[in-house]
């Protein structure tokens, strides 16, 4: 592979908003980031009031489990009516459901009568939600922007600003939990939401017509399914990223036994670990939006999970509040880079019209495998703490992304085509039509 060129760092701050000149992308951009600041205050203020209410380990894995396990049953099939279905207008019924159910939290919150079984309840209808809401999201970003080079740019900016979110909603969270409770967090999800629906609404977006095809959900779902498993590098990317949610991603489940237990601190407390990590994702995505080219990202992947697993295994050592503040960005970085990167790579590698299916297939290994997760790190919490939880996670992800490593000579060689094709790579492609032609062996 060709030595990658080096950017000045001048050039790298001008690179960081490319997708931005693409006027659907900045209606998304504002819109999506106003909205991700309201479902991060939500996700922090629903993990408190179910350990306020329970002080259960296990059942904060249950309610982890209940919002994140609708996406590995019902994603794949999502994928299939994705490809099918208007983007556009799948993602905006998404987001005015998701709105109902914010509004529904925050009403029962704050009348006060929300019991552990509402929240586990509309967890499970967020979790129907995201089962189409996130292969949606993915799908569509390529229509946003008008020039496909800025595609790596616009997925990073997106990380970008869940980060920025991460960041921001956490903060707000802790001194509104401990100022009025709860159900003020809810309320501002809710409202927020108006922002996102509205710059969808605002959009001019020019989709691809899609072919009439007869309706054979699963015969589409198998060919996605064998896509998936016969692309070597795809099936890599989601098998890393599926073992980090499985054994990384749960951490969050475990913060407010470590904000309370661990660390003897409240929800403030609880909202700056949070904060802390948000601040490291954002900067790991800040990082690969300043990247001009995909090309370096393979190896980057399983360095970010390294980093994620030493950030795991710090902070199940920890005891002191200011050390576990200083770990959090490892953390957020680590995870962030990894799931950013491998969506860059897979969204350049994919067929367009399997690009639904993959972006499910996506989202069931970075969405779908973390309630089993979330149930794990419970389990091994309630028996063992929730420092011997993630000390085990943190190793886990080291031995995965050092397979990762192993393979990755190989994994280069079946890009590299691609690239070509697309103009990544200066070589010219001789003869390689699609993507999908890497899966075919070759011929005797």
């Amino acid at each position: 592979m060709p030595p990658q060129i080096q950017t000045p760092p001048a050039s790298k701050l001008r690179n960081l908003g490319r997708a931005l000149r693409h006027r659907n992308y900045r209606l998304f951009f504002v819109g999506q980031s106003i909205s991700l600041i309201g479902t991060w205050m939500t996700r922090v203020a629903t993990a408190w009031l179910i350990y306020r209410l329970t002080g259960s380990a296990w059942l904060l894995g249950v309610l982890g489990f209940a919002g994140q396990a609708p996406t590995f049953v019902l994603a794949p099939v999502a994928g299939v009516l994705v490809d099918r279905w208007d983007r556009h207008r799948v993602l905006v019924v998404t987001q005015v459901l998701a709105m109902i159910q914010s509004a529904l939290l925050a009403a029962l919150a704050l009348t006060g009568v929300i019991t552990v079984a509402h929240v586990v309840i509309l967890s499970v209808f967020q979790g129907f939600i995201n089962a189409f809401d996130m292969p949606t999201r993915q799908a569509l970003v390529v229509h946003m922007v008008d020039d496909r080079a800025d595609l790596a740019n616009a997925i990073a900016l997106n990380s970008s600003m869940v980060n920025a979110a991460r960041l921001i909603g956490p903060s707000i969270a802790g001194m509104l939990i401990a100022w009025v409770g709860e159900g003020m967090c809810f309320l501002v999800d809710a409202v927020s939401y108006l922002a996102v629906i509205a710059s969808l609404l605002a959009m001019r977006l020019v989709l691809p017509r899609r072919p009439a095809r007869p309706a054979k959900v699963l015969g589409e779902l198998a060919e996605g399914f064998r896509y998936v498993m016969d692309f070597i590098p795809i099936r890599a990317l989601l098998g890393l990223l599926a073992l980090v949610s499985l054994m990384a991603m749960p951490y969050a489940v475990l913060m407010p036994i470590i904000a309370s237990r661990i660390l003897h601190g409240g929800a403030h407390t609880l909202g700056f670990l949070m904060a802390a990590s948000g601040f490291g994702a954002l900067a790991g995505a800040l990082y690969l939006a300043s990247r001009r080219t995909v090309l370096g990202l393979g190896r980057l992947i399983p360095l970010a999970v390294i980093a994620l697993g030493l950030g795991l295994i710090g902070l199940s050592q920890s005891r002191l509040q200011w050390l576990s503040l200083a770990i959090m960005p490892v953390i957020g970085a680590g995870m962030m880079v990894q799931m950013a990167a491998s969506n860059t790579v897979l969204q350049t590698i994919v067929d367009e019209e399997k690009r639904g299916r993959v972006m499910s297939f996506y989202a069931m290994a970075f969405v779908g495998m973390a309630p089993f997760g979330s149930l794990l790190s419970g389990a091994l919490a309630q028996r063992f703490g929730a420092p011997v939880a993630l000390l085990v996670g943190g190793l886990v992800c080291i031995a995965g992304a050092t397979a990762f490593f192993a393979r990755l000579p190989a994994l280069r060689r079946l890009i590299h085509p691609i690239y070509v094709r697309l103009g990544i790579l200066p070589e010219i492609a001789a003869g390689l039509q699609s993507a999908s032609q890497l899966t075919r062996p070759p011929e005797a």
